[in-house]
């Protein structure tokens, strides 16, 4: 099951493991503190003043540094000595942030042997509550649905969803056949259409999806009336999809669904937000980053000489389909398309320099960017630029591909979290699909929770090609 938070749909069970484990590190906090001075927190009030900002402050820290690393994503499966891994490099990643913002903000200081207990503390919490929510909660809490369609656009978009982070909130039922439409998904799984409000009650539906094939015919306008007045969700495919699957399913995608719909809206408060959030963010890691571009300007030079080109200017296609030239470190050979062909990265494209596969896999490339977010041809986040040649043969074999462009390109992105690096016509129609589903639901939250999630991108290195 999934609720709408800030404007995104989250993962039910995900957000009450969270706020339990919220107050989990808080509760760790003033543990740590109790037993650190070996003193009622009454008399540790009196000391250092109230403790609870320090234990707000800590679980905040923890929670960002926990969803950084993945361990709030619905698509996350690792087993449970994964987890733990995880869970011990957020928890000391949190410990030092905490350390540097307690030394930053003096007045909050408790000592390293609070730290220690709370960090100790913490890990432990963290680890039962993974153990239970793996093994008790997160496979028993799905909404029951009920798809009213058996034919195409049923077996094509639902039936195939057979990835387990793409099933994790719900179970289908059964699936409904209307009059005069093929059943093309499984047979013992098929519904006559008569009765549907009981069949509902009798098999406990949660949610009905209209998949029909054609709605022109026989559209069950009452049935569905009173599903929905008996407290039944009725849902459109393409918006359960986009729900359930975090991108916008383009084969069931129809204009109206986008123009009536929430979303794909520019208001200037969210233009302002997003400006603000690529100028702080830019000057702070432009200033932060300066040693490791001093270092990578310093090894292109000893590998190619001093003479060789440092930066790599490319075309890309912007905002409104503007053309502007990226900046990034160039990270392959000075001839790598000696033709003037465009050409896809590839796998071990033998183009890259040594230096350059380092860079790559560690983004380091991609740093000079900051300054085409300085300048406004670029967002922080948004879809992936790409070549004109690319988007000329794109926008004539995939529907859709043009909207991309009416929100400005970006460093990192949606469809970069969700979609390995793409090199394929097939790849670019999937990313797309995220790239749509950020365009219409982007905030200022969803952002921000990107730019954490890059983080465990840029550690682990995903995606890099």
């Amino acid at each position: 099951m999934r609720i709408r938070i800030l404007g995104r749909y989250v993962h039910a069970p995900l957000a009450a493991l969270a706020a339990v484990e919220a107050v989990g590190f808080g509760l760790a906090f003033l543990a740590a503190v109790a037993l650190r001075f070996e003193e009622p927190l009454s008399a540790v009030r009196r000391q250092l003043g109230p403790p609870w900002p320090r234990a707000v402050l800590y679980s905040a820290v923890m929670l960002v540094a926990l969803f950084a690393f993945g361990l709030y994503s619905s698509r996350q499966r690792a087993p449970l000595f994964g987890l733990a891994v995880r869970g011990a490099a957020g928890v000391l990643t949190a410990s030092a942030l905490i350390t540097i913002a307690f030394y930053v903000l003096p007045d909050l200081w408790v000592g390293r042997g609070v730290l220690g207990y709370a960090a100790i503390l913490s890990l432990l919490m963290l680890l039962v509550t993974r153990f239970i929510f793996t093994r008790v909660i997160r496979d028993n809490i799905k909404r029951t649905v009920l798809v009213y369609g058996a034919g195409e656009r049923a077996a094509s978009s639902i039936s195939s969803l057979r990835r387990r982070s793409d099933r994790s909130g719900f179970t289908i039922a059964g699936y409904v056949q209307p009059h005069g439409e093929p059943a093309i998904v499984p047979q013992d799984q098929v519904l006559p259409p008569d009765r549907l409000r009981e069949q509902c009650e009798r098999l406990a539906i949660d949610e009905v999806v209209v998949a029909m094939d054609d709605r022109r015919r026989a559209f069950p306008v009452r049935e569905l009336l009173e599903c929905r007045l008996s407290g039944i969700d009725v849902t459109e495919l393409p918006t359960f999809l986009e729900r359930e699957t975090g991108r916008v399913r383009i084969d069931v995608l129809n204009p109206s669904w986008m123009i009536f719909g929430d979303g794909f809206r520019r208001d200037p408060v969210r233009l302002f937000s997003a400006r603000a959030l690529d100028l702080v963010s830019s000057l702070l890691i432009a200033t932060v980053s300066l040693p490791f571009i001093a270092l990578t300007a310093l090894a292109i030079k000893l590998e190619d000489g001093w003479s060789a080109p440092l930066l790599y200017r490319q075309e890309r296609v912007g905002f409104g389909g503007r053309v502007f030239h990226v900046l990034k470190f160039r990270s392959m050979c000075t001839d790598a398309e000696p033709d003037g062909q465009a050409q896809w990265a590839q796998e071990g494209d033998p183009r890259v320099t040594r230096v350059g596969a380092v860079i790559r896999k560690l983004r380091i490339d991609e740093l000079p960017q900051v300054f085409n977010v300085l300048r406004g041809d670029m967002g922080l986040v948004g879809p992936r630029p790409e070549r004109p040649q690319f988007v000329a043969e794109l926008s004539e074999r995939i529907p859709y591909y043009v909207q991309r462009h009416y929100v400005k390109p970006g460093i990192t992105g949606w469809a970069q979290l969700c979609y390995p690096y793409g090199s394929s016509e097939q790849d670019a129609l999937e990313k797309l699909q995220y790239d749509l589903y950020y365009i219409k639901n982007h905030t200022l939250m969803f952002d921000l929770s990107i730019l954490v999630q890059t983080v465990e991108v840029v550690l682990m290195g995903k995606g890099a090609r």
